[in-house]
């Protein structure tokens, strides 16, 4: 089995950053989607990317986001990467050729018809990222919600590929496991509270991430 990395997403504050990196993550992610608890301003992600080595690559989050707000976010922090949530395939390359930034999808997970749908991005981004689909009406991510990860059983992933949706300490070494993850995202899995990121859940999810 490949070697596991983790990414610790929503992040916001100085504190919750230096934890992750000083964790080992090889990814954080800043969410500038205004609704969730965890959105950050271009202001802060201005002040947090500056304090990422260079070797931790820095995901902006968003959810179905125009050009402009790509751009600004773009402009305020040194973003490696963007990951979009509630997007389409024509949508998605739109924003893979107007950023020049490599391109996540998040593909909500319920059933094995919904993992089906990856295939649409093959051409429209770089990685896809199965989360759990959320309840109508609720953040598109970040609600501790996981699928059954037996869905992925023999499925023929069409990109990269990285996991994420109810992952936490104590699930994240029988998670990677069973669906082969090389890459495992958390964010509600490391709060004491929606938003509330918690250093000692960051350190600790991160040392059962480094023990897979």
């Amino acid at each position: 089995m490949p070697r596991v990395t983790g990414k610790i997403c929503g992040l916001s504050t100085p504190e919750t950053l230096d934890a992750a990196i000083a964790g080992g993550a090889s990814h954080v992610g800043f969410v500038l989607y205004p609704p969730s608890p965890r959105a950050v301003s271009f202001d802060g992600v201005r002040g947090l990317t500056q304090r990422v080595p260079s070797h931790v690559a820095r995901v902006g989050v968003f959810v179905d986001p125009c050009n402009a707000l790509i751009d600004q976010a773009i402009g305020s922090g040194a973003l490696d990467a963007i990951q979009l949530h509630s997007v389409t395939p024509a949508r998605a390359a739109a924003l893979k050729q107007h950023s020049k930034r490599e391109v996540w999808v998040a593909v909500a997970v319920k059933t094995r018809a919904d993992l089906d749908t990856a295939a649409n991005y093959r051409s429209a981004c770089d990685k896809i990222l199965y989360d759990a689909k959320t309840p109508d009406g609720a953040l598109p991510g970040g609600m501790g919600v996981r699928f059954d990860w037996t869905l992925l059983d023999g499925f023929p992933h069409p990109l990269p590929w990285a996991l994420s949706g109810g992952l936490t300490a104590d699930n994240v070494g029988e998670a990677a496991r069973r669906t082969g993850a090389s890459l495992v995202d958390t964010s509600s899995g490391v709060e004491t509270a929606p938003g509330v990121k918690d250093v000692d859940k960051i350190a600790t999810f991160l040392r059962a991430v480094a023990q897979i």
